[in-house]
């Protein structure tokens, strides 16, 4: 019996995994607009919980922050499982792109927010992060390339560094937007054009 008792201990209630799920979206919109209003305070507002059920959750920012952004990095994993059930592998690896540009808008807020730049495991992160995501986009890269429609000559690390290094390029409001159109751009470059006309 006992056994049994200590089972159900651990499992969260589905009224603290709710509470919890609600706190991560929440943190996820407030800490992407970033600026002074990225408190936590805001995001218990916007999750529509007390502090205190914030705090029981994450006891601190930095706490929350890992969670945001390992929480992201997972759904981009699993965006990229669903995606590469897409019948157009090009249109498939320009979608999962565009969501990471999201990512970098969270994750951007939340460097800004919490002025984490500095610590240790923020580093950790982005390590964590990067092994995450190269796998994800890689696997949808090689079917891309397998099927013949994007050249052969670029790696799955490629494509993320043209990526980030095209989101922190941008700072002015409505970056977003122009990333989405660079990045759209940039898959059009990589395409494999077999029937291009020849200039002799």
């Amino acid at each position: 019996m006992s056994g049994g008792s200590a089972t159900n201990l651990r499992k969260p209630r589905a009224d603290a995994v709710r509470n919890r799920e609600r706190v991560l979206e929440a943190a996820k919109a407030v800490f992407s607009a970033g600026g002074p209003d990225a408190s936590l305070e805001a995001v218990a507002r916007r999750a529509g919980v007390g502090i205190g059920t914030l705090y029981r959750h994450f006891p601190t920012r930095e706490a929350l922050f890992e969670a945001v952004y390992r929480r992201e990095v997972e759904q981009l994993g699993e965006l990229a499982e669903q995606l590469k059930r897409e019948p157009q592998p090009v249109e498939a690896l320009r979608r999962w792109l565009r969501s990471n540009v999201e990512f970098v808008a969270t994750k951007k807020g939340m460097s800004a927010a919490l002025a984490l730049a500095a610590h240790g495991k923020s580093s950790e992160l982005i390590a964590f992060s990067f092994e995450r995501l190269t796998k994800a986009v890689g696997a949808l890269l090689d079917r891309a390339v397998a099927a013949g429609e994007i050249r052969a000559d670029v790696s799955a690390e490629d494509l993320l560094r043209a990526l980030i290094g095209m989101c922190y390029l941008h700072d002015q409001p409505g970056w977003q937007a122009s990333v989405i159109r660079l990045l759209d751009v940039f898959i059009d470059g990589l395409r494999v054009r077999p029937n291009a006309v020849r200039s002799d």
